[in-house]
């Protein structure tokens, strides 16, 4: 019976090609959409799920809480933490810290061998973890000890990537590497492990590790009276013991807090929760915006898994509309198959064994499609999705569950429909399709196209978010800003006389020192409050060391008093200029801002005293998803991390090889690096930009799908009419009016599909905009253009048909009557 079925079915394959290419192309493509993004999705989602102790690592994560009830969540905390909380705590396994060097983006490594050329190059992503960072993190090391490679401060694990760019072939083992910068201070550090990259399984993405005692930080360590309130910036991660419950566990930190940090918190004026996070949840918990490397926002994911079923649905719909519509030629089959006896079962059964059969040829050519396509998805993604992930169990198996949910949404309706036909009409000839067939076949298209329509609203939206936030101005200049960082105290000391050189050149207008600039992480700040008020009532203000012409080099414009200026040498002794959302903060009136104190606390040495003697207007150092926060600069001489120079050209290939030159002159042993400010500030969009560009991608194939079954009814329509067709063209018809005829019922539903669309997509993107604190409106011109392309789609598929069946000559369709 089953080989029967196999055989009717491959037969109806090959009588009906042009639909059942149709079909079998559709639903390929619906499926290689669906199998990509579901990789995409799975990969997002699997972050640190190969970690050993998974289920028992968590993320200490504090929520600071000033006097006024603000919140502000922070992934970090103070040095102590630590060891206090292994102390306190029986059920703590282990733990470790993790700080991030936020004071140099790259760190200089060198390597020089005896009889060999020295190597130095600027390396990303080193980390400073405690020794015990491998008992609680799992990586796969291919050289040396995991557990005891951090033993020693002046020890080191690096990449296989970065031990093969350091020392080739041969083996990096207890091979001796000088980092510079504050990662290191110079010094030498012996090679103790090599491991296998985890960048795209876990939320650190590490090239090498430093011992958390070495360096800037290691020495910042060893400094006395260390509190519980200061100096956020430790990542500090627990190994519970199993099956310890994290809820029982997280009430025991309010505790915690009464008896180790209360003191100093109320000295600093704010209160402090403690929560665990799961390490499993990390990638995703997108309150935070950055957990060591950027966070995923799972509303992303929500939006390409739509994208995923829709563009499935749409070829689904295909399938269905189709099989119905040709229900007449396969009527008298089934008419015949019900007077020889065959049962409702056995014939639902044969049409859903061909929908099978076409299902899983569609997953064939899916399955090719994902291999041939899967590289260029990669680019569009930014993702190093790998061919071996759709061999893994877990992925054919869900491939397979989803070939066969396919074939069955695809072929229900059709085998049921098809299965009910009373034999007795059909053999008389009485057979037509139904109106509830119709109806459902007009109502599919409405489907269609509500989900075409919907997407290219989305995508025309999400461009002019992203178009938005780059034009959007920042209250500052960010082109033409060439930025030059220094990763060692050698580079730092060059500052002045690597200022003065640059300014030799008559095409470099300005060059200033400064310790961050917009459009990288600050995570300085402090807080302060108003004469007459409490440490109680204070508010955090980001802050930065500038030198004298940092505020003219960037372009900021002044809204009361003056910048920063050589002419006033005093302004390194607690002046400071604010923005403006540093008077809202205090309610600080515009007129009297210049001359008003701020008081901050000095710990054991008393309370400070602040002079604001300028106020900048507000300007975006952070993305357009973040609201401008307070924000306030110091008069700096000395130490800065980058010089940021402005050029008055845009053929900046003229001025590069002169800077570069200047450098080597003065900081001959440390490459010449640099960046543009205003690609820095556009990489905070990285994630929407690689969001918008998958929507396009698969909107303009979900377009693809509705109008291959919109051809393929069209023609089915026009093969129905051909003769009513034949008499209106005997009868004087033209072929405009019956291009007319066949193309107004489909037109009519594509109208409809956008009277729908229209309020279900603008409720959807109105709360997608709503991340932003800096967003556009949804626009009644958006809708009315994907109106209009809609039509204009859904008119050529159609009228490609239309035109068709009206130049045919009438004889030919008339012939039979």
């Amino acid at each position: 019976m089953f080989k029967n079925y196999l055989k009717i079915a491959w037969r109806n394959l090959l009588s009906s090609k042009l639909f059942s290419f149709i079909n079998v192309f559709g639903l390929s493509v619906g499926m290689t959409c669906c199998m990509l993004l579901l990789l995409y999705i799975l990969s997002e989602t699997s972050f640190d799920k190969h970690q050993e102790h998974v289920d028992d690592l968590y993320l200490l994560r504090s929520e600071n809480v000033q006097s006024n009830g603000e919140k502000m969540d922070n992934p970090r905390a103070p040095a102590p933490y630590a060891q206090a909380v292994k102390a306190e705590f029986p059920e703590v396994v282990q733990v470790t810290r993790l700080w991030m060097n936020f004071l140099e983006d790259k760190t200089l490594l060198k390597t020089g061998q005896p009889g060999k050329q020295e190597k130095a190059f600027y390396e990303t992503k080193g980390v400073h973890v405690d020794s015990t960072f491998f008992d609680v993190f799992t990586y796969q090391f291919v050289e040396g000890d995991a557990k005891t490679s951090l033993n020693d401060p002046h020890s080191v694990v690096l990449s296989e990537e970065v031990a093969q760019k350091l020392f080739g072939k041969e083996s990096a083992l207890n091979q001796t590497i000088r980092i510079g910068g504050r990662s290191g201070n110079n010094e030498d550090f012996k090679v103790t492990g090599v491991f296998k990259s985890e960048g795209a399984r876990s939320h650190i993405d590490a090239r090498y590790f430093v011992s958390i005692h070495s360096g800037w930080v290691g020495d910042y360590l060893r400094q006395p009276n260390l509190n519980f309130t200061n100096n956020n910036m430790f990542y500090t991660y627990l190994r519970l013991k199993p099956r310890t419950s994290a809820e029982k566990f997280g009430a025991k930190l309010p505790s915690f807090i009464e008896k180790y940090a209360r003191k100093d918190l109320r000295i600093a004026g704010f209160d402090k929760k403690l929560h665990l996070l799961p390490v499993r949840d990390i990638h995703l918990f997108s309150l935070i915006d950055k957990i060591v490397t950027p966070t995923t926002s799972t509303t992303y994911l929500y939006v390409l898994a739509s994208i995923a079923l829709f563009t499935l649905l749409i070829a689904c719909i295909n399938f269905m509309n189709l099989a119905t519509a040709r229900s007449a030629k396969r009527a008298a089959e089934v008419g015949i198959r019900k007077v020889m006896g065959a049962g409702k079962s056995g014939l639902v059964g044969q049409f859903l064994g061909e929908s099978m059969v076409l299902t899983f040829l569609a997953l064939v050519l899916a399955i090719v499609s994902v291999i041939v396509f899967l590289p260029f998805f990669n680019q569009l993604a930014d993702k190093t999705l790998d061919i071996s992930e759709l061999f893994k169990p877990e992925i054919a198996l869900a491939f397979i569950v989803l070939a066969l949910v396919t074939g069955l949404l695809a072929g229900s309706y059709p085998a049921f429909y098809l299965s009910v036909f009373n034999p007795l009409d059909v053999i008389k000839g009485k057979f037509v399709n139904s109106v509830s067939a119709t109806t459902l076949r007009r109502g599919l298209v409405v489907f269609q196209f509500v989900i075409s329509i919907g997407l290219v609203v989305a995508t025309m939206v999400i461009q002019q978010q992203i178009k938005f936030m780059r034009d959007q101005p920042l209250g500052f200049t960010k082109d033409q800003q060439i930025v030059i960082p220094f990763r060692s105290q050698e580079a730092r000391r060059a500052y002045t006389a690597l200022r003065n050189e640059m300014l030799q050149n008559n095409q470099i207008t300005d060059a200033a020192g400064t310790s961050y600039y917009p459009g990288i992480l600050n995570p300085s700040d402090m807080s302060v409050f108003l004469p007459g008020q409490s440490v109680n009532d204070d508010g955090l203000v980001k802050t930065n060391g500038v030198s004298a012409d940092f505020m003219k080099t960037m372009d900021f414009k002044m809204a009361a008093g003056r910048m920063f200026s050589v002419e006033f040498p005093a302004d390194t002794n607690y002046k400071i200029v604010v923005n403006e959302a540093t008077l809202r903060k205090f309610a600080i009136p515009l007129d009297k801002a210049v001359g008003q104190k701020l008081n901050f606390n000095m710990g054991e040495e008393g309370i400070g005293s602040l002079e604001i003697v300028g106020v900048v207007k507000d300007f975006h150092f952070e993305s357009l998803h973040k609201v401008i926060e307070p924000y306030a600069f110091f008069l700096n001489n000395r130490n800065f991390n980058y010089i940021v120079t402005h050029v008055n050209t845009k053929d900046v290939s003229k001025v590069l090889p002169f800077m570069e030159a200047k450098w080597k002159a003065l900081v001959p042993d440390e490459p010449f690096s640099y960046t543009f400010l205003n690609e820095d500030f556009q990489s905070s969009y990285s994630a929407d930009a690689r969001t918008a560009r998958i929507v396009n991608a698969f909107t303009i194939i979900s377009i693809l799908i509705s109008c291959l079954g919109l051809f393929g009814l069209a023609a089915f329509a026009a093969q129905q009419r051909i003769k009513e067709i034949g008499v209106r063209k005997v009868l004087g018809a033209s072929v405009g009016s019956i291009v007319t005829l066949l193309s107004g019922d489909f037109m009519k539903l594509v109208l409809v599909s956008l009277v729908i669309a229209t309020p279900l997509t603008w409720y959807v993107m109105s709360k997608w905009l709503q991340d932003f604190a800096y967003s556009i409106s949804v626009e009644w011109w958006m809708f009315v253009l994907a109106g209009i392309l809609a039509v204009v789609i859904a008119l050529i598929t159609v009228s490609s048909q239309a035109i068709r069946a009206a130049l045919t000559n009438p004889v030919k369709s008339l012939k039979s009557e």
